[in-house]
């Protein structure tokens, strides 16, 4: 543009040929008056000032006599930027902006607060090291209650999610018992395999009786005898449930509220299909998590069978350094309260061992503790058998 109107033609016919205002090539005019084209400065500059105005010194030592003032005598005990703009808008016609007043205090280091430090989370599955690290495969189960059907039974929901795989499962059901979670867990098992490990919290119907010492439940032998290690979560402990709470959470969402169902028979079915379209959705991270094992075909549930294999309870220890485990108390270190530890329950070795544990440091798990153990050989009396 500049260069056609030096070699003669108008600056209002340029515009109209460059499809711009006419001001914009009489700006570019201006910028380039007095020089060849080549060294004319076609850059853009800024809009800011060249010396951008900052607040006098003596307002910012008006501001520091400010905050130390209110800090010493302040009735409320506030000597933040807005309590100090407050102060000196009382007393002074110029009074800097609560933002300035916070550039100067931070200027000057006059801020107290300290920077929140944030740690970055712990993997999935961090208290088991194989299954931090992609090893194994686990099997999350939790279950809804307190859904009622319109003019119809109250229905309780056996959820399931494993934590690699995403691969879910639901069972709607009148009244869920350990009978129930028993057929369940067998007939989810039967069509995806075996994980490694299988997750529960601390309910009744999973890990069984707790008013008797040594109780193994029905739930419990059902994972030992299939070679999977069962794993209860420490009650009111926050991010162990996590993933199987987000399915609850889900389901929910998008089966319970979403329809009306006149029966018990309609909501399995809306969930049925709900549970295939949400694994066909997530088949490429279903393939790609670890391995699973074939449930054996001759395989047959002895509830009488002396329980063999490992069963893992994380706990948080005592004031006192103690932690409870299958009813018995167990005093693991003074220098270790309410903090969490994993419990391994060696049914083979007749011994349990407490490792620590930290989500701060999830790698680093030690052993704190090896005690003698040996579940009491006696029938099961489970109800329902």
């Amino acid at each position: 543009m500049v260069a056609a109107v030096r070699a003669g033609e108008s600056q209002r016919s340029v515009a109209r040929r460059f499809r711009v205002p006419l001001s914009q090539v009489q700006y570019w005019v201006e910028r380039a008056a007095g020089r060849q084209l080549e060294d004319a400065e076609w850059e853009d500059r800024s809009s800011a000032p060249r010396r951008p105005a900052r607040t006098s010194s003596g307002m910012e030592r008006r501001v520091l006599q400010a905050r130390a003032y209110l800090r010493d005598q302040s009735v409320l005990g506030e000597f933040g930027a807005v309590a100090i703009e407050a102060y000196l808008r009382d007393r002074y016609d110029d009074t800097p902006s609560v933002r300035t007043i916070g550039r100067i205090l931070h200027r000057r280091g006059a801020l107290d607060g300290r920077a929140r430090v944030r740690r970055p989370p712990p993997p999935p599955g961090w208290y088991l090291p194989d299954v931090a690290a992609e090893r194994a495969e686990l099997d999350s189960f939790d279950t809804v209650m307190g859904l009622v059907i319109a003019d119809g039974p109250e229905v309780e929901v056996l959820n399931v999610v494993s934590l690699h795989g995403g691969v879910v499962g639901s069972w709607p059901s009148t009244r869920l018992t350990a009978v129930d979670v028993v057929q369940f867990l067998v007939e989810h098992w039967r069509k995806i395999g075996l994980p490694r490990y299988a997750q529960f919290d601390n309910d009744t119907r999973f890990q069984g009786a707790h008013q008797h010492r040594d109780a193994v439940g029905r739930v419990t032998r059902l994972c030992l005898s299939l070679g999977v290690v069962p794993v209860f979560t420490p009650p009111r402990e926050t991010g162990f449930q996590a993933a199987i709470e987000s399915y609850n959470g889900r389901w929910q969402a998008k089966v319970w509220a979403r329809f009306r169902h006149a029966s018990l028979l309609a909501l399995r079915n809306r969930s049925t299909a709900y549970v295939l379209e949400h694994r066909t959705r997530n088949a490429v991270r279903a393939d790609a998590a670890p391995a699973r094992r074939r449930l054996p075909s001759a395989w047959r549930l002895d509830l009488q069978a002396p329980p063999r294999g490992r069963i893992l309870y994380i706990r948080r220890t005592t004031q006192r350094g103690d932690v409870d485990v299958l009813g018995r108390r167990f005093s693991i270190s003074r220098d270790w309260v309410h903090r969490l530890v994993r419990a391994e329950v060696d049914l083979v070795g007749d011994e349990i061992r407490f490792y620590a544990l930290r989500r701060r440091d999830p790698d680093h798990q030690p052993l704190l503790l090896t005690a003698p153990y040996q579940l009491p050989r006696r029938p099961f009396r489970g109800r329902g058998e």
